[in-house]
């Protein structure tokens, strides 16, 4: 499909999110140029990082911080510039908003009418899941993993039984304690560790949680990295006769109907197999 050219001139008033390179400079896109080009102010986190871009791309355009410590006086300013003109939204690298500042800005900017564009491109997120060779069916993007190892473990443990790949991102620092949470917390699960993405080092290195920490303890990583989990396996059934124990248990505080409901429930198995067990077992302490 040919992509359309951009009309010359100025950009309409509102907001555009702009997408660029996550390390490769030739992955930004033609639409991105001519609306970086053709806007009348960037949105930053870090101006030192976007002029460099905008440099090596032969663009000139003025620069104004905005990152997570933004007042809402600075949020206040672009939202009136950028219902009079074209105001463009960058991160340091990749999509805006993915683990990026910038929710409030367009939440605001829709509340108001202003017309908000985004501008796809380059993700660290879906370049590693494209790469990891774990399932895409189904996946869960939780940002960045807490650095404190009692954090670190609540969130593990909450999305312990979420059916789907799960992805954050992480540091090269803090990798080593989050693969050791991870084989503590999700033992079992495939474990694949994506860096310096599109740059000339990149790396994509799957394995167990416990073989990738001894790696990465011996080869201490480099950059920002992307973290994937392999999805849990199916139950597996517990034996009979813990099922039995737990059917009698039950059985001595609830009706046979409940008692059968929350063993069902407790395992996946089907209630009407359990219940009738359950009617058996009441007959034999009855009789």
């Amino acid at each position: 499909m040919e992509a359309p050219l951009m009309e010359p001139g100025p950009l309409d008033a509102g907001l555009y999110i702009v997408a660029t390179p996550i390390g490769n400079l030739g992955d930004i896109t033609r639409r991105a140029v001519e609306t970086l080009d053709r806007c009348a102010l960037v949105a930053c986190e870090d101006t030192r990082v976007t002029g460099k871009l905008l440099n090596l791309l032969g663009l000139h355009k003025p620069l104004r911080r905005y990152d997570d410590h933004a007042s809402d006086v600075a949020r206040e300013a672009l939202l009136s510039e950028m219902a009079e003109k074209a105001v463009v939204l960058v991160s340091d690298a990749g999509t805006p908003l993915i683990s990026d500042p910038g929710y409030r800005l367009v939440r605001d900017a829709r509340a108001r009418g202003i017309v908000v564009t985004s501008i796809p491109g380059p993700s660290a997120l879906v370049t590693a899941l494209s790469m990891a060779g774990l399932p895409t069916d189904r996946f869960m993007f939780a940002g960045f993993l807490p650095a404190k190892d009692k954090a670190r473990g609540d969130v593990l443990a909450e999305l312990a039984a979420v059916p789907a790949t799960l992805v954050f991102y992480d540091t090269g620092p803090r990798l080593v304690a989050s693969l050791d949470a991870i084989a503590r917390c999700l033992p079992g699960r495939e474990v694949a560790v994506a860096r310096e993405l599109t740059k000339l080092h990149e790396e994509c290195r799957s394995g167990t949680a416990q073989d990738l920490a001894e790696h990465y303890t011996a080869h201490p990583p480099r950059g920002e990295i992307v973290l994937l989990i392999g999805p849990p396996g199916p139950p597996v059934a517990p034996e009979d006769d813990v099922i039995e124990a737990e059917l009698r248990a039950a059985l001595a505080e609830m009706s046979t109907s409940q008692a059968a409901g929350k063993v069902a429930k407790a395992h996946g198995l089907d209630r009407k197999t359990l219940y009738a067990r359950a009617l058996e077992i009441n007959g034999e302490l009855k009789g």
